[in-house]
């Protein structure tokens, strides 16, 4: 069975350059905290959701479910307790939501649990687990640039935080393998689903992951590009319906558009210079022109 992971941002930054950024600035760094809350939090409704669609069947699956919502509504426990410890924000994050666009880009209208039991569950685990890779992949980075910056007091709090988290999704992530594998090991047809399912929902999931990271000149385009890359993964019957849903939106991309106005006036505000030596060059450029540009001048 093909083995997925999260690609790196513009396969440019990796977690581990997002990180060590974010944790040298203390409001990013608790918004950032605060979108873990969240996703977290998130997750209990979802997989709630699953459970009450799957109705009982297959009774092992709904059993490890109910757990897997047990150990996310302690994560975010642990993360709500620990911001407001901090006197942070525990309310909804700001900016493009990494929730909200997964969520915009699934094709619920080709799942039925009723009629096609083991497709929903094929589905809804694949979705699952490359959710949690990303996480995984993001604690860890986190627990990474934590023991390479300041060793204050808290920073070692929130890393004690995350290392108590981070085992558990990990146990996750090797959870929803186990189960792909044996559903695939029941035919050839299972197995052909799985990896058509692991392919769309990595591909969803980076979608997602970029829209929620991308504000610069040009995001829009790639975002199409990105949703072309999702209807990549369907039948070809399939893809015009699911294309033309979400063109509208992902060209307007009004979430953007604010998050954008948001970012600006923030900058502006805190450094009118640093707006225009930093902000303003990066907001043209994009990602991949800053790290060209970084790579020109090291050379």
């Amino acid at each position: 069975m093909t083995v997925t992971y999260p690609r790196k941002f513009q396969n440019v930054l990796s977690a581990r350059d997002v990180l060590k950024q974010v944790v040298c600035d203390r409001e990013i760094h608790l918004i950032t905290l605060n979108r873990y809350r969240y996703s977290e939090q998130h997750s209990c409704k979802d997989l709630t959701e699953l459970i009450e669609k799957l109705n009982g069947q297959p009774r092992e699956l709904v059993r490890d479910l109910s757990h897997h919502i047990s150990d996310e509504a302690r994560h975010a426990m642990w993360l709500t307790d620990l911001l407001a410890e901090l006197g942070a924000d525990i309310g909804k994050p700001p900016g493009s939501s990494y929730i909200n666009e997964f969520e915009r880009l699934l094709d619920r209208e080709q799942q039925d649990p009723v009629q096609y039991l083991d497709d929903f569950v094929i589905s809804s685990l694949a979705a699952i687990n490359v959710t949690e890779k990303r996480g995984c992949e993001y604690f860890s980075a986190h627990i990474y640039a934590l023991k390479q910056g300041a060793q204050t007091a808290e920073n070692i709090k929130i890393r004690e935080t995350i290392e108590k988290i981070l085992p558990e999704e990990v146990g996750h992530v090797r959870w929803g393998n186990r189960w792909l594998g044996e559903l695939a090991r029941q035919s050839p047809e299972h197995q052909q689903k799985v990896e058509q399912a692991k392919r769309k929902y990595t591909a969803i999931e980076q979608a997602a992951f970029e829209s929620g990271m991308d504000i610069t000149l040009g995001a829009e385009l790639r975002r199409v590009a990105n949703l072309v890359e999702v209807a990549n993964t369907m039948p070809l019957l399939q893809r015009p319906q699911y294309l033309m849903e979400r063109l509208p939106q992902t060209l307007l991309a009004p979430e953007l558009q604010f998050t954008r106005i948001q970012a600006a006036q923030k900058a502006w505000q805190q450094d009118p210079q640093t707006f225009i030596e930093k902000f303003v060059p990066m907001f043209l450029n994009g990602i991949q022109g800053r790290e060209n540009n970084r790579k020109k001048t090291t050379v």
